[in-house]
C-alpha cells in the first residue's frame, strides 16, 4: 500500500481571513485523502488559543504581550478593512449569508478529518505561552525540526 501524500501548512498569521484560507486548504487536502499537518507559529498561535480566560505569563513584557494579544478564534481580526471591528463583523455576516462555515466550524471539520494541529514550542517559549492556553484539539507541541521532518515528506508545503 502506497503512503499517503502529505500536506504541511505553516500558519504564521493570526488574522481571520488567512486562518480561514489555511483551514479551507487543509480541509480540501484532507478530503482528497492527503495527510495534513498545520504548524502554528508566532501570531498563528492565536488561532488555536482558547477563547476564554487570560494567559498567565512570567515577566512584565510577556504579561503585557499576552494581555494585548489574547488570541482565540473568536477574537481574530481581518488583515485588511478592519474598520475598528466593523470589517470583521461584516465578513462574518457575509459568510453567514452564503452558508460559509465560521472559523470554529472549519476547525472542527479539519479535526474530524484527521488534520493535525501542532503548536510551535519555540514561539510559545519566547512569548511566554503555556500549553494550558491552547484548545484541547492541539495534537502536539513541537519545534521547527518536527515541522521540517513533515515538510520534507510533503508533496505540498504552504506558508500562510
Amino acid at each position: 500500500m502506497a503512503a499517503k501524500e502529505r500536506v504541511t501548512l505553516v500558519v504564521f498569521s493570526g488574522e481571520l481571513d488567512k486562518a480561514l484560507a489555511a483551514f479551507n486548504i487543509a480541509i480540501g487536502a484532507a478530503s482528497m485523502g492527503m495527510e495534513v499537518s498545520m504548524f502554528f507559529t508566532f501570531w498563528g498561535l492565536n488561532v488555536i488559543k482558547r477563547n476564554e480566560g487570560g494567559i498567565k505569563s512570567k515577566g512584565i513584557m510577556r504579561r503585557m504581550l499576552n494581555f494585548m494579544n489574547r488570541g482565540g478564534s473568536k477574537r481574530l481580526h481581518l488583515s485588511r478593512f478592519r474598520m475598528l471591528g466593523m470589517g470583521t463583523w461584516m465578513m462574518k455576516q457575509l459568510m453567514k449569508d452564503v452558508n460559509f462555515p465560521q472559523l470554529e466550524e472549519l476547525m472542527a471539520m479539519a479535526k474530524g478529518m484527521g488534520v493535525k494541529f501542532i503548536a510551535c514550542t519555540t514561539s510559545m517559549g519566547m512569548m511566554g505561552i503555556s500549553k494550558e492556553a491552547f484548545i484541547p484539539e492541539v495534537d502536539s507541541f513541537a519545534g521547527v525540526a518536527t515541522y521540517l521532518a513533515d515538510a520534507k515528506e510533503g508533496k505540498v508545503n504552504l506558508f500562510i
